[in-house]
C-alpha cells in the first residue's frame, strides 16, 4: 500500500476524536496527486490511497476511513465489485463511498448506487466540490459511530452497574468471617419459606446450633483459633445440606442457624447429628472448658407445618427453647422442640 497522510492513523483512537480519514483507492497517480493536492493544507483530514485493488479491502478495514474515494476503472476488478466487497465487511458496511468516475453516465449512476455507493462524481471535481462531499459524508459517518459508541458504553455502563449490584448484594447477605449467609440473609430467607411452606402444607425446619464453651476456646486458645474454630463450624453446617434452598447461616456470635424447607422433624435431626457428630470428630481443642476437652456444638430443632394459627416468631422461639434444653441438659446434643 502507498499513502499520504496528515496527522495520526492511530485506529485506536476513541470515535469521539476521530478525524475525517479519506481512502482513494484508484491506479492512475496522476489522480492520486491531484486529490491529494485538494485535500493538502486541511489539517482536520488524513488522506490515504492505496493503487492495487486487491490490497483495498484490507487497508479500509485496518484504517477505518470515514469516506472512501472509489475509482471505477481497476485493472484487477471493477469498482462495482470493490464496493460489494466493501460492504461484505461488517465493518465497512456503512462507510461512506463516493464513486469518481470519468464518465457523467446515468446508468453507472444508477448502478453505482445499486451496489452499496453513497455518492457519484466526475473526476477531477472541483476542490469545493469535493472537501464538501468528503466532509459532509464523513460527518455523517463520525456522527453514526459516535451514537453508536454512546450506546454501547451506556449498556456496558448499566451491566457494569447492574453486576456491581449483584455483587454487593451477595456481599451483604454473607458474613465476612465465615463466608456463609448472615443474620441478614436469614431474616430475609426465613419469612419466604414461611409462606411457600404454608400455601404448600408442607414441614419448615429452623435449626438454632450454638458451639459450647466458645468464649473459653477464643480466651485461651487466641482469637485467630477462635476465628478458625468459627469458619470450620460453618462449612460443616454447609457439607450436610443437600438441597439448593437449604440454608446455612452465622445468626451472630458463635451461634448458626439452618433452615430446612420441606423437611420433616425426623429429616431435620438426622441433618443435626450428622453436623454435631462432625464437629465433635474433628477434635478441636477445648481443654479445661469443663464440658469436655474438644469443642462440641448443642442444636435445638423446632418444625412446624405452618398455618394461620402460627407464626415465624413462633418457630423461631421453639427453636430457640430447644436449644436452651440441649445446653441444659449437659450440652453436645439435639433437643426436638415439642410438637
Amino acid at each position: 500500500m502507498s499513502k499520504l497522510s496528515h496527522g495520526s492513523t492511530n485506529s485506536a483512537s476513541p470515535v469521539t476524536h476521530f478525524k475525517v480519514r479519506v481512502l482513494l483507492v484508484d491506479d492512475q497517480l496522476i489522480i492520486v496527486e491531484a486529490i491529494r493536492r485538494m485535500l493538502d493544507g486541511h489539517p482536520d483530514i488524513e488522506f490515504h490511497y492505496v493503487s492495487s485493488a486487491a490490497a483495498a479491502v484490507e487497508t479500509a478495514v485496518n484504517m477505518k476511513p470515514t469516506v472512501i474515494l472509489q475509482d471505477l476503472v481497476m485493472p484487477d476488478i471493477d469498482g462495482f465489485a470493490l464496493i460489494q466487497a466493501y460492504r461484505a465487511q461488517a465493518s465497512l458496511a456503512s462507510v461512506p463511498v463516493i464513486v469518481l468516475s470519468a464518465k457523467d453516465d446515468a446508468k453507472l449512476k444508477a448502478h453505482s448506487f445499486a451496489v452499496g455507493a453513497n455518492d457519484y462524481v466526475v473526476k477531477v471535481p472541483d476542490q469545493i466540490e469535493l472537501l464538501a462531499r468528503v466532509r459532509y459524508h464523513s460527518s455523517g459517518h463520525i456522527s453514526r459511530l459516535q451514537r453508536d459508541e454512546a450506546f454501547r458504553f451506556l449498556r456496558e455502563s448499566q451491566q457494569r452497574l447492574a453486576d456491581a449490584n449483584i455483587e454487593l448484594q451477595k456481599l451483604a447477605a454473607l458474613d465476612g468471617l465465615t463466608g456463609i449467609a448472615n443474620r441478614r440473609r436469614f431474616d430475609e430467607v426465613l419469612p419466604v419459606e414461611w409462606q411457600r411452606a404454608q400455601r404448600e402444607r408442607k414441614p419448615l425446619s429452623l435449626l438454632m446450633c450454638d458451639i459450647d464453651c466458645f468464649k473459653h476456646h477464643n480466651d485461651s486458645f487466641g482469637h485467630q483459633a477462635g476465628d478458625m474454630c468459627l469458619k470450620k463450624t460453618a462449612a460443616i453446617l454447609t457439607e450436610h445440606l443437600k438441597r439448593p434452598a437449604d440454608l446455612a447461616v452465622r445468626y451472630g456470635g458463635e451461634e448458626f442457624a439452618i433452615v430446612l424447607p420441606d423437611t420433616d422433624a425426623a429429616g431435620a435431626v438426622q441433618v443435626a447429628e450428622a453436623c454435631r457428630a462432625h464437629l465433635e470428630a474433628l477434635a478441636i481443642d477445648n481443654t479445661g472448658s469443663g464440658f469436655g476437652d474438644v469443642v462440641t456444638m448443642s442444636i435445638g430443632v423446632a418444625t412446624v407445618v405452618p398455618g394461620p394459627e402460627s407464626s415465624v416468631r413462633e418457630l423461631m422461639e421453639r427453636a430457640d427453647k430447644a436449644l436452651y434444653a440441649a445446653k441444659s441438659e449437659g450440652r453436645n446434643r439435639v433437643c426436638v422442640a415439642p410438637g
